[in-house]
């Protein structure tokens, strides 16, 4: 048996049941997974639009499912000045590097390469599990705050 979502919620009323998704999940508007509860589900979303977390969806049967975060392997970046903090943002960004940004500090997904330059740039870094949720850019429409 399988479900399949169609549309978003536009009240917050009490799930039926969830889906656990990763920043790349949210991010697809195709995908199969499997619910909280264990069941199939199909995701069938408009192009272009990402999922957030404690969004609620609608299903063709008339299920609401809510969206919660994964912990995903991320890389926690941090310093105590704010002039090295906007360097960092400021040579990741222009990387096109997903980041998500708290004060003074920043998580990306794991990459060596980007792990090494913060460093060089005066961060401390560390490897953590968190649940990774990125800004979402200039052109997404809109601005979420952590």
């Amino acid at each position: 048996m399988f479900v399949e979502v169609y549309e978003r919620c536009s009240y917050t009323s009490t799930a039926d049941d969830s889906v656990v998704l990763n920043h790349e999940l949210r991010e697809k508007g195709r995908f199969k997974t499997t619910t909280e509860k264990g069941v199939e589900i199909r995701f069938f979303l408009e192009r272009g639009k990402t999922l957030t977390i404690g969004e609620h969806l609608k299903t063709r049967c008339g299920k609401i499912i809510v969206v919660a975060g994964a912990n995903e392997s991320v890389i926690r970046a941090q310093c105590a000045d704010w002039q090295t903090f906007s360097q960092a943002c400021y040579h990741l960004g222009n990387r096109h590097v997903k980041i998500e940004i708290g004060d003074r500090w920043l998580r990306i997904k794991p990459d060596y390469v980007l792990e090494n330059l913060l460093s060089r740039l005066g961060l401390s870094t560390i490897e953590e599990s968190a649940i990774f949720t990125p800004e979402s850019g200039a052109y997404s429409g809109g601005h979420h705050h952590h």
